[in-house]
């Protein structure tokens, strides 16, 4: 197991600065100029003082300088920290191989701060989606299984359809009209009211993310009950079940020690890529219903072209990913003792 995870762990270090190279390019070759943004000047990019500013940040070097000062820092090679085209100083930055994501062009602070005011909210809502996808969707695909061809089981499988086609955007929308304008029974955006003061307060908190845990934990509901009717059904098939009916063992003792244990084995190892999947959903949803996470702040950042903000979006995103497409592996091997990782 130990050898399998250390193998994995340095298969997963190339795909991760891949991630973060190719990333880092597509963000320097979108359009637009953060110097103008930052100055609120869209003239600003042919200023003497917007080539000074430019400079200061490090944009007027080539792409490939700009990703190595990103990932290894600058404070060993000299730098124009004044603007006016000569270099004076060593740099300050550290670089991501030292833990430093660098500072944000728009708030001219540090992205890890940023990230720390921002990720409680965003864990707390993927999350919950999380628990709520897996446990509902289980569920349902059991019933589906259980009642397969009556009309329980066609009810599912219309509602595993429409949560994988449905939009998030567009969900989240139609519930805000509905719930929060029309019948004026939730709140439709923010984690607390505006007229709230004093200390967290957990059903308020809880009010507000009813309608962006549904609206993300549909996709998870649909998928999670779609694959466990499937597996269910199949292992209801295997001769070991038919051994065991035949045996005379009681309906629910087939059913709960036999067959389900066996085929929520697959359903595991969906967890890691549900957790990516959760968070790219995140970005929508939390600028939909005003959630203050990180998907709201990357999405902020895309627009301001705010670069150090983006990557280090890019940089949590991807090791959560990656993080979880691991545990996933390591999960099927711990459930089923048949799975051995070598």
């Amino acid at each position: 197991m130990l050898a399998y995870l250390r193998r994995r762990i340095l298969q997963a270090i190339p795909t991760f600065f891949g991630v973060t190279f190719v990333a880092f390019m597509l963000i320097l070759s979108a359009p637009g100029d953060p110097v103008a943004l930052i100055t609120f000047n869209p003239q600003a990019s042919d200023t003497g003082s917007a080539e000074r500013l430019r400079r200061q940040l490090g944009l007027d070097q080539p792409a490939l300088v700009q990703y190595v000062y990103w990932l290894a820092g600058n404070d060993w090679a000299q730098v124009d920290s004044n603007g006016d085209g000569t270099l004076d100083s060593p740099g300050t930055r550290l670089g991501l191989l030292r833990g430093d994501l660098g500072n944000s062009l728009k708030h001219r602070r540090p992205v890890s701060e940023l990230f720390m005011e921002r990720v409680p909210a965003t864990l707390l809502l993927t999350m919950s989606a999380l628990v709520l996808g897996y446990g509902l969707g289980i569920v349902l695909g059991m019933l589906a299984a259980i009642n397969q061809g009556n009309i329980i089981d066609q009810i599912i499988r219309v509602i595993s359809v429409i949560g994988n086609a449905v939009p998030q955007f567009w969900l989240g929308l139609l519930l805000i009209i509905i719930f929060s304008i029309q019948l004026d029974l939730l709140p439709m955006s923010g984690m607390r009211s505006i007229s709230s003061r004093g200390d967290f307060d957990i059903l308020e908190t809880l009010r507000h993310m009813i309608l962006p845990v549904f609206v993300l934990s549909l996709n998870t509901i649909a998928y999670v009950s779609r694959f466990t009717r499937a597996e269910l059904l199949e292992v209801l098939g295997q001769d070991y079940i038919r051994t065991a009916r035949a045996k005379g063992l009681p309906r629910n003792r087939v059913w709960w020690r036999h067959a389900i244990r066996n085929a929520l084995l697959p359903v595991a190892t969906f967890l890691g890529p549900a957790i990516g999947t959760l968070l790219s959903g995140a970005v929508i949803v939390e600028q939909v219903f005003s959630w203050p996470g990180l998907g709201q702040l990357t999405i902020n950042a895309v627009f301001q072209r705010d670069y150090p903000l983006v990557m280090g979006s890019i940089v949590v995103a991807s090791i959560m990913f990656i993080t979880g497409v691991l545990l996933s592996d390591v999960l099927y091997a711990v459930l089923d003792p048949r799975i051995r990782l070598r």
